[in-house]
């Protein structure tokens, strides 16, 4: 079950998540075909251990730009392409481009946090996208998302409000989390950042919601936010 696209407009153009895309997009390529990936990787990977002894705290934004393969890059800019545009719609340019950055280096220290030992370097958007995603559902529950849902060799498109499809993301990323804990057996996924991401975008977005709501309340109609 992956997603195709949401059924929710915007009013402007999105700048700020159409750059974090091709800036993402931009990094993989140029260290794939240069031959400097694993060093890339290595330098500029995200080590819990040293993080946490406060040694090397860029990468906690280095990260956020590097990823694994290419299914793991085109997974993550799919979520991001389909939900992000809408973030940015509420908050602005420059403020969604700080939420972003800031979900996710909170993502990266709740799973050092819960790794705090490693020396494997921890790559990838996931936890700022999943802060975009806890995001998307405080704010647009009953947004309806098309989803492809397989069936064996079938395929069927279906659309899944939103609190429905993040919904069951995060009880999937709550649910191996549990699991990989309880097992001690690792996948290489850092479910902890999509969990903690998700918590914290879905936390700094209330006063925005509130904000929207009082001004819906008072007859003001409906805000899209301010840079």
């Amino acid at each position: 079950m992956f997603p195709l696209k949401d059924e929710n407009p915007t009013s402007r153009f999105p700048f700020v998540n159409i750059a974090l895309i091709v800036i993402n997009l931009a990094v993989f390529l140029i260290t794939l075909i240069s031959g400097t990936f694993e060093e890339t990787i290595d330098l500029y990977g995200m080590r819990p251990v040293e993080v946490l002894a406060g040694r090397r705290l860029e990468t906690l934004f280095t990260s956020m730009f590097l990823h694994g393969g290419i299914l793991h890059i085109l997974g993550n800019m799919l979520y991001l392409y389909i939900f992000g545009d809408n973030i940015e719609d509420v908050l602005g340019h420059g403020k969604f481009l700080a939420f972003y950055l800031v979900t996710g280096v909170i993502a990266s220290l709740i799973h050092a946090a819960t790794d705090p030992t490693s020396d494997i370097p921890t790559i990838g958007a996931s936890g700022a996208i999943s802060g975009v995603l806890g995001a998307y559902l405080m704010l647009y529950p009953r947004a309806r998302v098309y989803t492809a849902v397989g069936i064996y060799l079938f395929w069927r498109i279906v659309m899944i409000p939103a609190i429905f499809f993040l919904g069951f993301w995060f009880l999937l990323q709550v649910f191996s989390a549990s699991i990989t804990w309880l097992t001690g057996i690792s996948e290489g996924v850092a479910y902890w950042a999509h969990i903690g991401g998700f918590i914290a975008g879905a936390l700094l977005i209330l006063p925005v919601r509130a904000g929207r709501r009082r001004r819906r309340n008072s007859g003001g109609g409906l805000s899209y936010g301010f840079y």
